[in-house]
């Protein structure tokens, strides 16, 4: 019930908030002569463990009550940036931990949206999912009319039930938290899912987009990018094209099929530029779960790889507006030259804040020193910042990414969680490569780049011109 539901979460949030109230300890200054190195690598201990409770007890709880509970810690497993590397850890966990409809529970919401059962529109249906997420879970079948062989997503029967009492429900958890901690400024996640769930409630919409996003690459026939067929949709029951493949940071997988992790890196950074920079129609949500890779034979493709990118789960796009676009492409190009005086100006009209030097590093992934030296595009490797650690020695730090993320605009923020999933994606790609192909990867991301900002930054500009 909902009462249950709210009471689970509610629990959850008092005994966080005290454990951390009582037994988190304050972290003296780095250069405090009144701290020997014994006793604050005391401290750091004492921290991690109130932080590795904390995040076990609220992932019982999104565990307990699922849906849109799954969809929070999922968010929050991505926030590397903001949340200490225990939590991060320990809501990663989510990302598989999605508990099944029964099948009969399926074939109720495939007779009330399709008016048909399942055993009336299929001559085959896998009664075990091939993927559970959050919303929703996908199964294998054939179609009855034709013989195809399609993949049907079905919403969870009760997840749109109780979608409103759970937003408000987080909403409210939220505002409590920051209460307690006036640091914790993070109440926009409650209204970011106010304004996603109910796009993402209604498979239309992900018909809609994927259509869209298909529309966008028709005419790169050099980029190996599939979008599975949407045949049909409800609100609550998607049916498409089945296409086998494997996420795309399975390196066994990869392996075995002689794919190239880097190839399948700057590809999936390629999309996602075209994404961004030029057609501004952005896939919000791409974990190693809604990018697949299946193999191919070279000859037989337009783009000549041994693989396609198999893109999934179409329910999360936001459209950036062309000034967005625009200034974002200015903001690359001066962290890319290293021109400070560029980087304060755009940094201030896209994030609407002076830090520039923090939005700067959350953007890039890289550190001020790096970028001020203008060496950016010298950087080798995927990156991979450090973040619990620079908070150790800024104790200060938690409260100006805060103010960062509480400052700019919606749109920003997603743009923001989808550099941080793809840089997670190169992280696992890149984990037993040697360093003369990360070097030579990141040389080609960062040259990739800079290529997008130009395009995004001339098309800007002939559109004034023309207006």
């Amino acid at each position: 019930t909902s009462m249950r539901r709210s009471s689970i979460a509610a629990k959850a949030t008092f005994k966080v908030a005290w454990d951390y109230y009582r037994n988190f300890p304050d972290l003296p200054d780095e250069g405090d002569e009144n701290t020997s190195p014994e006793e604050r690598q005391r401290i750091l201990k004492a921290r991690s463990a109130v932080h590795l409770r904390a995040a076990e007890v609220v992932k019982q709880a999104l565990m307990k009550n699922g849906g849109i509970y799954i969809k929070l810690g999922q968010h929050l497993s991505a926030m590397q940036y903001v949340l200490p590397a225990e939590w991060c850890l320990t809501m990663q966990a989510l990302q598989d931990k999605n508990t099944a409809s029964s099948v009969e529970e399926v074939d109720l919401v495939i007779q009330k949206d399709l008016g048909q059962s399942i055993s009336e529109l299929f001559s085959e249906f896998d009664p075990e999912p091939i993927g559970v997420a959050s919303l929703a879970q996908v199964h294998r079948a054939v179609l009855r009319s034709d013989g195809q062989e399609v993949a049907v997503k079905v919403q969870h029967p009760m997840v749109r039930t109780y979608s409103d009492i759970d937003i408000a429900t987080v909403s409210v958890m939220l505002e409590f938290v920051h209460s307690v901690f006036p640091q914790f400024q993070f109440m926009w996640l409650g209204t970011e899912m106010r304004e996603s769930l109910p796009r993402e409630l209604d498979f239309r919409t992900d018909k809609s987009n994927a259509e869209q996003v298909e529309w966008n690459f028709s005419t790169h026939a050099n980029i190996p990018l599939t979008v599975p067929r949407m045949l049909q949709a409800t609100e609550r029951v998607l049916v498409m094209e089945f296409v086998r493949g494997q996420r795309c940071d399975d390196l066994d997988y990869l392996r075995k099929h002689e794919i190239s992790p880097a190839s399948v890196s700057r590809e999936i950074g390629r999309v996602f530029a075209e994404m961004i920079f030029v057609d501004g129609f952005l896939h919000c949500d791409p974990h190693p779960g809604n990018l697949f890779v299946r193999p191919r034979d070279p000859v037989e493709t337009t783009h000549g790889y041994n693989f396609d990118l198999v893109l999934l789960d179409h329910g999360l796009y936001r459209r950036l507006p062309s000034r967005f676009r625009y200034e974002y492409a200015e903001m690359w190009r001066a962290l890319m030259r290293g021109d400070k005086e560029r980087i304060v100006y755009w940094s201030r009209k896209l994030s609407g804040t002076d830090l520039y030097n923090l939005f700067s590093t959350i953007l890039t992934g890289q550190t001020w020193e790096t970028i001020e030296s203008k060496s950016l595009t010298a950087a080798t490797g995927p990156a991979q910042l450090d973040f619990s650690s620079m908070r150790a020695k800024q104790p200060d730090l938690l409260r100006q990414i805060t103010e960062v993320l509480a400052s700019v605009p919606p749109v920003l923020r997603l743009v923001l969680k989808t550099n941080d999933l793809l840089r997670m994606i190169d992280q696992k790609l890149f984990a037993d490569q040697p360093p003369s192909v990360q070097q030579h990867a990141q040389m080609l991301s960062w040259l990739r780049t800079s290529h997008y900002c130009l395009v995004a930054i001339r098309d800007a500009r002939a559109s004034d011109i023309s207006h």
